[in-house]
């Protein structure tokens, strides 16, 4: 029976990796950066999606368990440092949450065609958080029917945005022109500033790595996987964000409503059947986001706290079956406050305002785990490696820190503003980022107070 059970099909990971991975909603902000866009995803799958996706491999098949990347970094550089890694980790999943629910109001305005008031919205954002928490108390949402069903949901979006976006462009033209010169890319700062959702859009392949029990040969097949998943999933992109570009012009393009906005200007509808099931869809994959990655979070999280290195009221499991309770109610909470403090923000992209800043944690949170692949390669150098990552010594550096450099420099277009016109969009990312940092300091330092007084206390 145990060979029966270890026998996970490559099919399931591959769309496990679709749905962890490729996210509906970054399809617009990527458009928006114009053709460029093209030359950034070969770019970054060579120097970050490559060596990132290999390094995760090595480092997820060598040392297995719930910690994750959480795991990785303690066991290179110790507790303080691993303990950032699960602060960001954690705080990336309910801005992230936030950043979904201001979309969810704009959708059911599409559905249903009708004006929602400011109350009626923040209502319908409450409860998109709190079924997306409620979920997560159960394991249902970990089963590989949802991840799988979410999955094909993606696909079948992206597929139809670009399918339209190509007819559109053979019979009515394309909203922008796509010569050489459009492809190259520019010093533009507001287009290079979105260059981190493309990198963000590659984050999250090290979870087929937690399908290694499951797997026959996974020294064979997770790389496999790795491999096609990304593949599959900058196609999609590249589809989808294509179908947007034909539709609307760059420079209109909405971060956060810019894939239904192209699909109602490529068929020429505002509402109507056809549009309210494509926004239906759309709002399905959100939820899918959310659940799919929901579990994953909240067990290194509350693995992090058992461990003393997260705050102690992320510990909680449910009695009946064992699920992360603690940590899925702080993350219904800080995203509760996030939406209630939206109305006073002034940036009006909401939606860019929350996943740029979801997207400067979660990047951070990436950053340790490329020196702690070279340190665990020199310290534990004995421990066997089902899977090694191959190459001279210069080469494995360049795979280490290539992927480093880049998410920091995504960090610091992201978070700071570089010019006068940047400062109204940016401010309240980069007043949110230092918050997020400092609360984390903070924490490392009473900590560090509390056990200096225990060493004390038993000498």
């Amino acid at each position: 029976m145990d060979s029966d059970k270890k026998k996970f099909r490559m099919f399931d990971v591959i769309l496990t990796v679709i749905c962890v991975v490729f996210v509906a909603e970054a399809a617009a902000p990527v458009a928006a950066i114009g053709n460029q866009q093209f030359f950034w995803w070969i770019l970054l799958i060579v120097a970050f999606l490559l060596p990132y996706g290999l390094i995760a491999v090595e480092l997820g098949t060598t040392y297995e368990g719930q910690g994750g990347m959480y795991d990785w970094v303690k066991r290179a550089f110790g507790n303080r440092m691993a303990s950032r890694t699960a602060w960001y980790y954690w705080l990336n999943f309910p801005l992230w949450m936030a950043s979904l629910a201001v979309m969810i109001p704009q959708i059911l305005q599409i559905i249903t065609g009708a004006s929602i008031p400011t109350l009626p919205t923040i209502i319908i954002e409450l409860a998109f958080i709190w079924i997306v928490v409620f979920i997560s108390f159960y394991p249902v949402s970990d089963s590989v029917w949802i991840l799988n069903g979410a999955a094909v949901l993606k696909m079948l979006l992206a597929l139809t945005l670009g399918g339209l976006g190509i007819y559109g462009a053979m019979t009515h033209g394309v909203a922008n022109a796509f010569t050489v010169r459009s492809f190259l890319p520019t010093l533009d700062m507001k287009s290079i500033s979105l260059i981190s959702v493309i990198i963000f859009n590659m984050l999250g392949f090290e979870v087929v790595c937690t399908f290694t029990d499951s797997m026959e040969n996974p020294k064979k097949q997770i790389p496999q996987a790795i491999i096609i998943g990304g593949i599959v999933i900058a196609a999609i992109y590249i589809f989808s964000s294509f179908g947007i570009s034909a539709a609307i012009p760059t420079s209109q393009i909405s971060t956060s409503s810019g894939m239904i906005d192209a699909l109602q200007i490529l068929t020429g509808q505002k509402t109507g059947m056809f549009i309210g099931v494509m926004a239906f869809i759309f709002m399905l994959t959100l939820f899918g986001n959310m659940i799919s990655w929901s579990l994953g979070v909240n067990n290194v999280v509350q693995y992090a706290a058992e461990d003393g290195n997260m705050p102690k009221v992320f510990i909680g499991k449910s009695k009946k079956n064992g699920m992360p309770i603690g940590v899925s109610i702080m993350n219904g909470i800080v995203a509760t406050v996030v939406v209630v403090i939206a109305p006073f923000i002034p940036n009006q992209d909401l939606f860019w305002s929350f996943f740029a800043l979801n997207l400067v944690m979660f990047l951070s949170s990436y950053i340790p785990m490329f020196p702690a692949f070279l340190k665990l390669r020199k310290i534990d150098s004995d421990k066997e490696r089902p899977f090694k990552v191959g190459g001279s010594n210069f080469v494995i550096k360049l795979a280490a820190y290539a992927p480093m450099t880049i998410a920091i420099i995504a960090i610091i277009l992201t978070a700071i503003p570089l010019s006068a016109d940047d400062i109204g969009s940016k401010l309240p990312i980069t007043i949110g980022a230092i918050i997020g940092y400092v609360v984390e300091e903070i924490f490392i330092r009473v900590k560090k107070i509390k056990n200096e007084e225990l060493v004390k206390q038993n000498q």
